[in-house]
């Protein structure tokens, strides 16, 4: 499994009912986004950018952790 490279990480605190972490991810040549509640990082979504378009992403629950863990670090 290649490194997961972050590549920019977002901290929304505008949102009117919560505030959220979005975090830019390369994992295997594709591009991510993953957005988290900051309150509790609970995920709240995740895309792939592929091609002219994005998808919703199913990534494995350690690569969700493992990030979890670097956002802890951050803020």
């Amino acid at each position: 499994m290649e490194p997961i490279k972050v590549n920019n990480m977002i901290i929304d605190e505008g949102f009117e009912m919560e505030e959220a972490v979005t975090v830019y991810i390369t994992h295997n040549n594709k591009d991510y986004s993953i957005t988290f509640n900051k309150a509790d990082l609970e995920l709240i979504n995740s895309w792939v950018f592929e091609e002219e378009t994005s998808l919703p992403a199913n990534l494995p629950d350690n690569i969700i952790d493992s990030i979890r863990e670097d956002i802890k670090k951050r803020i």
